[in-house]
């Protein structure tokens, strides 16, 4: 490779999946002014070779590399750079990102030349120039927001490539004005936001060149409702087919908004409300404000009354919550709704407030990444290890999509509805002691294990379990009958014929 057609700046990153794309090295890309024709953006992902990655940057002979560094890969960057400074000494590497952006640091970033902490839209470029005239002199750059209206836009910069292959994120604003203590955009209190109307110009300029998936980063995308309803309009006003995520706040549905989204048509809209608990109690100590009746309310609304994808989140481990609690949480949302719930871990992040609880209700926390909590004063250290399957196992029975009314069955007996935590837990415990795994269960053995649970532990009629999965899955055309469901498949047959098989959404 000739030296003229070498990059002497790379921005790098190592993304959680190949289907995801750095936002943030776009926005760096975008305002690198007379250094970006020396600048080129390679990415990764966590699940490539580290001595590989480090081979395909060092191959383009760069005297400067600019990582951006998450929870996700600050294992992965820390060996990274190692390898990088073993290898070339003289390479200047510059870490940014959340991970670095507050102390204390809990993985090794003392190979690094320089670290931004804060948003490094601009400060990226600042340090490159300081360094280029021998100027640079403060190992970590702390650095003030900028002014979003002043920012040259990123999207041009996603290639054909990331378009027809990957997720766009995109994002109108920045910041939140909440304080929920286990979240560093609580850290921002101030919302602030792009040009409204450039942006727009953005998004269509991506449209025309077949952009059909767009993932908005915004923390509170329905706090303006003005101009939450104007990109919704976007959206409304396209023809063709496409996808469009918001994470929205779950009490903030007025009128025009619940309007609008009505309009969308199935699998065009996709909406995470990020509840964590429904305990008052647990919320206050955590500063979080609940509005509990307008969350049922809105959660409702967008159940029966449009096509949108919800996704809801749950936390296990907040300070405070038992498991008894997290599990009022869980059959609360079950009985409302027949949405995707996530149910993640607490972590403990640097630079959030959550830290101020760990004396008082006993919070002890892994020190790697992704610093999720060991145990606490109402949660042992194998109640979260439980909790960890639990979720694990909920995403695949229950999330997926593929068991969605058979999996009711744990705790729906005709009319008699059960506690679905408390039934999903012992089925959880059960699938466990037959697999030792969370990982690698194939879909013909998550079934065989859901049948044979249901039918013989539940003690469950084999027939009517079998019509209720094979209803679930043979709704893919093609797919074949599994072996374990054959004996009972002409019956099936002769339900769907007569249209007996279904079952009613919720089955009560």
């Amino acid at each position: 490779m000739l030296q003229s057609h070498m990059t002497n700046i790379i921005l790098t990153t190592l993304n959680s999946r190949y289907t995801h794309t750095s936002l943030a090295l776009r926005y760096i890309y975008a305002n690198m002014k007379e250094l970006q024709t020396t600048t080129k953006i390679i990415e990764f992902s966590i699940n490539d070779a580290l001595q590989s990655i480090a081979e395909k940057l060092l191959i383009q002979n760069p005297s400067i590399i600019g990582i951006g560094t998450y929870i996700w890969n600050a294992s992965e960057v820390s060996e990274l750079i190692q390898i990088l400074k073993k290898v070339k000494p003289e390479i200047i590497i510059i870490l940014g990102g959340p991970e670095v952006s507050y102390e204390p640091f809990r993985v090794d970033y003392s190979f690094a030349d320089f670290i931004v902490q804060g948003e490094g839209d601009v400060a990226f470029y600042e340090i490159c120039k300081s360094i280029q005239t021998d100027d640079a002199k403060t190992r970590i750059i702390k650095q003030t927001a900028p002014n979003l209206k002043e920012l040259k836009l990123p999207y041009k910069y996603y290639t054909d490539d990331d378009i027809k292959n990957r997720y766009i994120y995109v994002e109108v604003s920045r910041g939140c004005p909440f304080e929920c203590e286990f979240c560093l955009s609580s850290m921002d209190e101030r919302v602030r936001t792009f040009n409204l109307e450039e942006v727009l110009a953005e998004f269509e300029l991506l449209w025309q060149r077949g952009a059909r998936a767009f993932k908005f980063v915004d923390r509170t995308f329905n706090i303006n409702i003005k101009t939450a309803n104007k990109i919704l309009d976007f959206f409304l006003s396209k023809n063709e087919t496409y996808f469009a995520h918001f994470e929205v706040i779950p009490d903030h549905f007025p009128a025009s908004l619940k309007e609008k989204i009505k309009l969308f048509s199935h699998g065009a809209l996709q909406l995470e409300i990020g509840i964590q608990t429904l305990n008052l109690e647990v919320a206050q100590n955590i500063s979080r404000n609940l509005k509990l009746d307008k969350i049922k309310e809105n959660i409702t609304f967008l159940e029966n009354d449009t096509d949108a994808h919800i996704h809801l989140d749950l936390i296990v481990g907040l300070p405070g919550e038992s498991l008894e609690s997290f599990g009022a949480n869980l059959d609360e949302l079950v009985s409302l709704s027949s949405c995707e719930i996530q149910i993640g871990i607490l972590k403990k992040l640097s630079g959030t407030e959550i830290d101020r609880h760990d004396i008082k209700h006993g919070m002890v926390y892994s020190d790697f990444p992704p610093y999720d909590i060991l145990k606490n004063n109402l949660v042992s250290f194998n109640d979260i290890q439980i909790m960890k399957r639990f979720a694990r196992f909920w995403d695949i029975f229950y999330n997926s999509g593929n068991f969605k009314q058979s999996v009711e069955l744990l705790w729906i007996d005709g009319c008699i509805v059960q506690s679905s935590y408390k039934e999903f837990y012992k089925f959880g415990i059960w699938i466990y002691e037959q697999t030792d795994s969370t990982y690698k269960i194939s879909l013909q053995r998550q079934g065989e294990l859901l049948f044979n649970y249901l039918s013989i532990n539940k003690n469950i009629d084999a027939q009517q379990v079998a019509s209720m999965m094979l209803h679930d899955m043979m709704k893919l055309k093609g797919r074949a009958i599994p072996s374990y469901l054959k004996p009972y498949a002409n019956d099936f047959s002769n339900d769907a014929k007569l249209g007996t098989s279904g079952f009613n959404k919720r089955q009560v």
